[in-house]
């Protein structure tokens, strides 16, 4: 018996230590000119003045110094201004968020690792590889997009020669135009999806939770229970909600016109569009809209697993309801329509859905029965709750407004509209 209390300590604590190595590591030195470390005044100050220099000041010189009008063709950059612009206000946005959620929380109570002893192991287990995960899918989306930013940007200041201006020596002042660039660009592009992957981890925590809560359907237990629990979900998910809004709304706002703008330029008559002009703009463009596609994704995921609760709980509700009135006896009130039939057709058996496990279902969202305690809950409580559940719809709302699938298609909709009516005034396309 002590061995396996042993045996259990242990595996807590690696578990605790897993669940906060990834943290530690994002606030290690090492990672604080990417995260805004702003515990005392001198980092602070090193904080803003690493963002001036890469976000302002590095990407207006090189417009105004590299615009290279009288170079050749293939050297020419004329879509350099809207790449510039994208990419700042996109980082200063997520650069203004992150300062406030370091300074007024901290990044270990703004992941809601203060809380995580609450939950189950399962929660946090599954948190904690998600965190791990999270840093792969960071390094994913930065690294080939820094990668193809560098492969560009080496090419067109080798090749341009003499074309491109420089100061005193030509291949130092070259490399160390490159190098400052090339820095801008990934500090930019590593504060956006920086946001983008926090505000993704935050929603998964919420679903683990989700699927922990809807275990509550299946065993024993009281109502007011599963309403405080819920209540608690409710509560954090508006809490997320009133953190992130004002970056959605304005990377979505941001998104929307820099993409526009791409549009009218490189359709209009006379531009001149290629690999080596264009480039950097649809790099710029695919970094943008798959940081967009991150956040909305990730509210619309969470928003449809905590309305699913609805779903759930009226199933649990009508399954208790079938079964209570299948332990009375033919009355004239309620006259048997089978008494021959099996009650163990409709039984509260998993196996009655083996032949549809290769369907895409979920603690949350599935067809099959649940099991039911009726004695320990009345008609008038569950449907109570029922009722509480499908007039307190959960979920990640932009001020006042859900994001669940319904308004990703509606967002689409209006992008595609907007998009075939600016195709239409500048090439004709209907």
């Amino acid at each position: 018996m002590e061995q396996n209390t042993d045996t259990l300590l242990n595996i807590t604590s690696k578990s605790k230590k897993s669940n906060y190595r990834i943290i530690s590591t994002l606030e290690s030195s090492s990672f604080s000119w990417i995260f805004i470390d702003q515990s005392n005044p001198y980092k602070a100050l090193l904080s803003w003045l690493i963002f001036f220099l890469f976000t302002i000041c590095v990407p207006i010189l090189a417009h105004i110094v590299y615009q290279c009008n009288n170079c050749d063709h293939s050297h020419q950059r004329p879509f350099d201004m809207i790449v510039q612009l994208s990419l700042s206000i996109c980082s200063t946005l997520s650069f203004l968020n992150l300062s406030a959620f370091a300074r007024k929380y901290g990044l270990r109570r703004f992941l809601f690792l203060d809380k995580l002893s609450d939950h189950s192991v399962k929660v946090r287990d599954g948190y904690s590889d998600q965190l791990h995960r999270s840093i792969k899918l960071l390094c994913i989306f930065i690294v080939p997009c820094f990668l193809a930013d560098s492969a560009y940007k080496i090419w067109w200041f080798s090749s341009g020669g003499d074309q491109i201006p420089y100061i005193y020596n030509m291949y130092l002042s070259h490399t160390f135009a490159c190098i400052l660039l090339l820095s801008s660009w990934l500090y930019r592009t590593s504060l956006f999806f920086l946001v983008c992957v926090l505000f993704k981890v935050t929603c998964y925590l919420q679903i683990l939770r989700l699927e922990d809560f809807a275990k509550v359907f299946e065993k024993q237990a009281d109502v007011a229970a599963i309403l405080m629990d819920h209540l608690a979900i409710r509560r954090t998910l508006r809490i997320i909600s009133h953190r992130f809004r004002a970056f959605i709304l304005s990377t979505l706002i941001l998104v929307t016109a820099s993409q526009f703008a791409s549009l009218l330029v490189t359709t209009e008559t006379g531009s001149l569009v290629n690999l080596s002009t264009a480039g950097e703009l649809a790099l710029c463009s695919v970094t943008l809209v798959s940081g967009l596609f991150i956040c909305l994704r990730s509210a619309a995921k969470i928003t449809h697993k905590a309305q699913s609760v609805t779903s759930l709980a009226a199933k649990w509700h009508t399954c208790a309801t079938i079964d209570s009135f299948d332990d009375m006896g033919p009355t004239e009130e309620t006259p048997m329509a089978n008494n021959n039939s099996d009650r163990a057709n409709y039984h509260f058996n998993a196996n009655i859905d083996s032949d549809m496990d290769e369907g895409d279902e979920d603690d949350l969202d599935n067809t099959k029965m649940v099991p039911i305690y009726r004695d320990t809950i009345s008609y008038q409580k569950r449907q109570a709750l029922v009722t509480y559940f499908e007039n307190n719809r959960a979920g990640i709302t932009v001020f006042g407004f859900m994001l669940d699938r319904t308004s990703l298609h509606t967002i689409f909709a209006i992008e595609m509209s907007l998009t075939l009516w600016l195709l239409n005034k500048t090439i004709g396309f209907s």
